[in-house]
């Protein structure tokens, strides 16, 4: 019998075959291999040296990663039982959605169990997490409220929302009167920014209507914060003005640890189903939960007021696709994790600055490099774009992205438009030139590229990156992409 390490369970090709004498042999049962076939498992794989010396090096961190994803998926599993999930819930609806099949009550009673929310909205209208969260601002802050973000700017998309850029008139916060301020990210170390403490402890005032914490680290470069981290800060948050909401941007955070942010004390958090809690299945939607009074009118300002939770059709397939996509949110979301460390471990090691820095514990499914040029940075999502199972004729073009205030270019190689829980590979066209990596069960094929274009020797020569760009060399093998969504045109 194969003992096969724990480092390998992310990876299902990688023991779909062993090599003997340079042949590949199929595995048809584990039983029938030979404890000694258990070198040729571990030591004769595809993975280039790097990449094979990183993931037996990270067997400890990937046990740990299967421990988590045992306890959420237990948490999911209890909340499916307590909602009696059916298939019955999965069918559809049409036109006004009155005659659905309890199939919303029971997808937003189990969310909000695995949420610690008191309640939850999970809608296909929804069509991102800045929708999402944009919802969930004008629920509740009025003119002469104020908007104070305790984690720095937050992402590019919400800037025109909130008024940070201008709106041309459309209907910013800022527009109706809603003042902003936000509290710096500290930078502690070179390469780790966190929350000022000392700034927040007297930050908000009596007319601070929320607190906007956004728990991944976006285009910025920081680490993300921590379940516990945002729990402190919500504290001071209300010790200074109980009355002020304190709303989380949850993107990229779920289910990466055992708690959420409704659990220590987040009135709402918001996000999209095409990231973390869909599982990969999921081909729209979003999400506000916590507390029910803020739930409902968020909802109002999803549909309007009066309408509020209970209307709205869900058409086709789609409720099934919600309700295993949640189920498989945990699973998914540990290759995410596993795949993060891989990259920062690779790239690391090859001399890129990479946040998280390797071997801390993750707070968010984003891995971040810091590629150093433009070139490299359109190289390497090129390589990611040629490899993709959807759209690997095309070339990825970088340009004005609706919501972005910088050029962007989006590896978009995904089965679900703008996915970014089965491969996204993107970043802004400015300093650092960062890239900006959320991975889930292809992450072995995409170290097999990060460590080709990092090779030994040439990482730092432009000449190299522009011959990549050009190279024909077959990556069919090497990496099952993902995107993010910007125009794309014939390679």
């Amino acid at each position: 019998m194969v003992v096969l390490s724990c480092a390998y369970s992310a990876y299902p090709a990688h023991s779909l075959a062993l090599r003997a004498r340079g042949s590949a042999v199929p595995v048809r049962s584990v039983s029938q291999v030979s404890v000694s076939s258990t070198n040729h498992h571990l030591h004769d794989h595809p993975f280039v040296p790097e990449v094979e010396k990183a993931v037996d090096s990270l067997c400890s961190e990937f046990r740990a990663v299967d421990n988590l994803v045992a306890r959420n998926t237990s948490r999911v599993l209890k909340a499916f039982k307590n909602a009696r999930v059916g298939s019955h819930h999965f069918g559809g609806s049409t036109g006004y959605g009155h005659a659905e099949a309890g199939g919303r009550e029971a997808l937003d009673q189990a969310f909000a169990e695995i949420f610690g929310a008191e309640s939850a909205i999970v809608r296909s209208q929804f069509f991102s997490g800045t929708h999402a969260i944009t919802c969930a601002l004008f629920a509740f802050l009025r003119p002469g409220n104020e908007l104070l973000a305790v984690a720095g700017a937050p992402y590019d998309t919400l800037e025109e929302v909130i008024g940070i850029r201008d709106s041309h008139g459309l209907g910013s916060l800022k527009d109706f009167g809603v003042k902003y301020r936000e509290v710096p990210i500290i930078i502690q170390l070179a390469e780790d920014g966190g929350l000022d403490w000392n700034a927040l402890e007297g930050a908000l005032t009596a007319q601070t209507k929320c607190a906007l914490i956004q728990r991944s680290c976006g285009y910025s470069w920081r680490r993300s914060l921590s379940v516990n981290e945002i729990g402190r800060a919500i504290k001071m948050i209300k010790m200074q003005n109980p009355n002020c909401l304190v709303m989380v941007d949850n993107c990229y955070g779920e289910f990466v640890e055992n708690i959420e942010p409704p659990m220590v004390g987040a009135d709402l958090i918001a996000g999209s189903l095409i990231k973390n809690p869909g599982g990969t299945i999921a081909p729209c939607g979003g999400y506000v939960a916590g507390r029910e009074k803020w739930v409902k009118a968020a909802a109002a300002r999803l549909s309007a007021p009066g309408l509020g939770i209970n209307c709205g059709s869900t058409p086709g397939d789609i409720m099934r696709a919600f309700f295993q996509g949640l189920f498989l949110s945990p699973q998914m979301v540990g290759e995410a994790i596993k795949g993060s460390f891989l990259i920062a471990e690779v790239m690391a090691a090859k001399g890129y600055k990479v946040q998280p820095l390797p071997r801390v514990p993750r707070h968010d499914t984003v891995q971040a490099v810091q590629l150093g040029s433009r070139e490299r940075l359109l190289a390497f999502c090129e390589a990611v774009q040629r490899s993709s199972p959807v759209g690997s004729f095309t070339r990825p073009i970088a340009g004005s992205t609706p919501g972005y205030a910088s050029e962007v270019i989006f590896a978009d190689g995904t089965f679900i438009d703008g996915s970014t829980s089965e491969l996204s590979c993107d970043g802004p066209l400015r300093e650092p030139f960062a890239v900006y990596c959320q991975v889930t069960c292809f992450v072995a094929q995409l170290l097999r590229v990060e460590a080709a274009v990092t090779a030994e020797g040439e990482r730092r020569n432009e000449g190299f990156w522009n011959s990549f760009k050009r190279r024909n060399i077959d990556l069919g093998e090497a990496i099952g992409s993902g995107g993010g969504g910007a125009t794309l045109a014939d390679a």
